[in-house]
């Protein structure tokens, strides 16, 4: 089912500031290429402004890397991952944002997952977290309880297991009630990602993506999916609808790449490059 009307129509006086400056919280030492495209799946969902706030040993790279990125350098720890230290700036950052993404690529550096315990609660914008952010939960997942706001949570089955302290067999054998039980427990949007992902909403309602093929098993695809979302947030979707009109857009990109180069050896940016054109299929479907 195509979640329609979703996607707002711009006006033709539209300017960047108008459609979202998208903060990106992501990266570490061997990890920058998840933070790279999550920034980059922001831009591409229509983000008119996208930041990517990263250990400051990695910035000078990081620059020369994106292009149309902007990057802004924190205190890090001794192994190049984000430290305590970037807390009070990280916040002053988020406060002149639209949208939050956090977590890919942050590596599960003792300190570095205690800067995201503590920095989650102090969010009082639209969130989505993922990967390393959400790795950081599951050594705490009752801190979902006291955030200012629901989140959008994208765990793929594993990490879904570490947060519920279960199997992934266990998670795989019923993701509609795996979804739905978290997403009511702990109020927050969860994308349960896989073979017809989950998007299950605080409020009990349930979204199954049908878009998608088995080409996208390839590491960084979910990356440019939690860019994608934080992208859509950023455009004023709610948090439902922006979780499921991402996965649509992230499937229906990755479709068109396979469409027209197999889905063996598909890698994440080919979804990147495709974004656009799902968005101008789905505008021509809805």
């Amino acid at each position: 089912m195509i979640p329609s009307g979703l996607l707002p129509a711009r006006a033709p006086d539209t300017h960047k500031g108008d459609v979202g400056h998208v903060f990106v919280i992501a990266g570490s030492v061997g990890l920058t290429g998840a933070a790279a495209l999550c920034a980059l799946g922001a831009l591409r969902a229509g983000a008119g402004l996208v930041t990517l706030g990263l250990p400051s040993s990695l910035n000078d790279l990081m620059e020369a890397k994106l292009t149309e990125v902007m990057t802004t350098p924190f205190p890090e720890t001794k192994h190049r991952t984000l430290g305590l230290r970037a807390l009070p700036d990280l916040v002053s950052m988020i406060e002149r944002a639209d949208a939050v993404a956090v977590g890919p690529g942050l590596s599960q550096e003792p300190e570095t997952k205690q800067l995201v315990r503590q920095l989650l609660p102090r969010i009082a914008k639209p969130c989505v977290v993922d990967a390393d952010g959400l790795n950081a939960l599951a050594d705490e997942p009752q801190l979902l309880k006291r955030l200012t706001l629901p989140v959008i949570l994208t765990p793929h089955p594993g990490e879904m297991g570490r947060l519920i302290r279960q199997s992934v067999a266990d998670v795989q054998s019923d993701r509609e009630r795996t979804a739905t039980a978290f997403a009511a427990l702990y109020r927050t949007v969860v994308v349960l990602k896989g073979h017809r992902t989950i998007v299950a909403n605080v409020d009990g309602q349930v979204y199954v993506n049908e878009t998608g093929n088995p080409g996208m098993a390839s590491g960084g695809v979910g990356d440019v999916l939690t860019g994608l979302i934080a992208g859509l947030l950023g455009q004023k979707l709610s948090l439902f609808d922006a979780a499921r009109l991402g996965v649509y857009l992230h499937g229906l990109a990755g479709d068109l790449a396979a469409a027209e180069r197999g889905p063996i050896g598909l890698i994440a940016s080919d979804l990147l490059d495709r974004i656009p054109l799902a968005i101008r299929k789905y505008q021509s479907l809805a």
